[in-house]
């Protein structure tokens, strides 16, 4: 994988979240120090990536320099964290990457930017979001290689976290939008189960299917910053790890180098004691596909009702073709497709029965050439329609020294115990693989 380190300043900004945490609870930096390196970074590549939709430096630096004479609020007090444009911030303006929106502030914050808050972190901006989170991509460059894309809809919030602009950030997936960036970019990708992190005050929120995440550059950083954002205390690691490991009817849509990447992956976790198996996914979960879009589209008419209705010529052509689309359902339609989708619910709950992690490619391989070539989230959409909290791993690069990952998957509502499976896989294959990022 390229390294990104020689591209621009490199001061405090390179410590994760988790380093940069201890540092300052000792004293030994400051809050304004780490900020400042920040935004000595971004000012260096925001020109190459253009992950930000909005920055204001000074203000950036005033937070930081009242949380430093204040008493600490918590595990990440004075820690920069960017938050994904989706959100709204009291102080910050939340574009939605939708035109009418640009330079608008709402004057409240989401109850997830209000936690961050709480916690002393410092919000340094707001990052990249496609146009209401849809797959259309915007601006944000891959901060390995201009000419891939850096995955969407979170897409500023992991390019910023790669290039070191900042330790950590937020982001949304309704289909893969935090594993693929975060994939794509070469970074820790954690989505929540759906109500892991609180989505209240998450305007336009499709309630059946928008799931809140974090991204980082360390597995650690992910299990403390989800601590400070829901106030959970650490989970508890599986005593024997059960794996498994999922093939058909997806392992054929996965590239030469992503498919050895498994089986590396495999080999490791057996020798260090996990009970590592093969399975093929029952084909219920192939067929309910298109009533995953029929929710989608539906909620996402519904919650846009008032934009559709006054700004309906600012969509970009994805957004007005799903409002055209859905013209053509009946309420019947959706409530028939939520049915589905929580029968194929109940058949994941048994499912997990076998295991403690399901593991799978987090994408097809590599981030492809072309800016708007962005890869279908065949391995992660399910997972958001199952609720289920997934974790994608930066640990390998394809032949283009380009991110190549995979993800685990815990069962529904226990993400602070697949937090800690996924730190003791994390453990493992650092130890065994030596230099990461290895080649495959």
């Amino acid at each position: 994988m390229v390294s990104l380190k020689d591209r621009g300043p490199l001061g405090l900004n390179q410590l994760t979240a988790s380093e940069a945490s201890l540092k300052l609870k000792t004293g030994e930096i400051s809050s304004e120090e780490i900020t400042r390196d920040c935004l000595d970074r971004i000012q260096a590549r925001e020109g190459d990536i253009l992950a930000w939709d909005y920055l204001n430096p000074e203000y950036a630096l005033e937070q930081a320099r009242a949380l430093d004479k204040s008493p600490r609020r918590g595990l990440l007090h004075g820690v920069p964290i960017g938050i994904k444009d989706i959100f709204d911030t009291k102080d910050m303006p939340t574009g939605h990457g939708f035109p009418p929106y640009q330079g608008q502030k709402f004057g409240v914050d989401s109850v997830c930017v209000a936690q961050l808050r709480d916690a002393g972190m410092v919000l340094l901006g707001k990052t990249v979001t496609t146009e209401f989170a849809c797959p259309m991509p915007r601006q944000t460059l891959n901060p390995h290689d201009p000419a891939r894309t850096p995955g969407v809809s979170s897409s500023g919030s992991a390019a910023s976290v790669a290039d070191y602009m900042v330790p950590v950030a937020n982001g949304t997936q309704t289909g893969g939008s935090i594993i693929g960036p975060a994939a794509n970019c070469g970074v820790y990708g954690y989505k929540a189960s759906l109500e892991g992190i609180d989505r209240g005050g998450f305007r336009h929120c499709k309630k059946s299917i928008d799931t809140i995440g974090l991204f980082a550059r360390s597995i650690d950083d992910l299990i403390l910053l989800r601590r400070a954002q829901t106030g959970c205390n650490p989970g508890q690691r599986a005593v024997r790890l059960r794996v498994g490991i999922l093939r058909a009817p997806l392992w054929d849509e996965a590239e030469p180098a992503m498919q050895k990447m498994i089986e590396i992956i495999n080999d490791i976790l057996r020798a260090a004691g996990a009970v590592v198996t093969d399975f093929d996914l029952p084909p219920l979960f192939m067929d309910i596909i298109p009533d995953a879009a029929v929710i989608n589209a539906w909620e996402a008419s519904v919650m846009l009702k008032d934009e559709i209705r006054d700004h309906y010529e600012s969509f970009n052509q994805h957004n007005r073709e799903r409002i055209e689309w859905v013209k053509g359902l009946e309420v019947e339609d959706y409530l028939r497709a939520g049915k589905k989708l929580d029968i194929a619910r109940s058949e994941m709950d048994q499912l997990f029965s076998n295991w403690d992690l399901i593991l799978s490619p987090s994408l097809p391989g590599e981030p492809p050439l072309g800016l708007t070539e962005v890869r279908t989230a065949t391995f992660a959409r399910l997972w958001t329609q199952m609720y289920t909290p997934s974790i994608n791993f930066p640990l390998f690069e394809g032949p283009n020294e380009m991110p190549l990952c995979f993800q685990v998957v815990g069962r529904r509502d226990t993400d602070d115990d697949t937090l800690a499976n996924a730190k003791w896989v994390d453990d493992q294959l650092r130890s065994e693989l030596g230099n990461i990022p290895v080649r495959c």
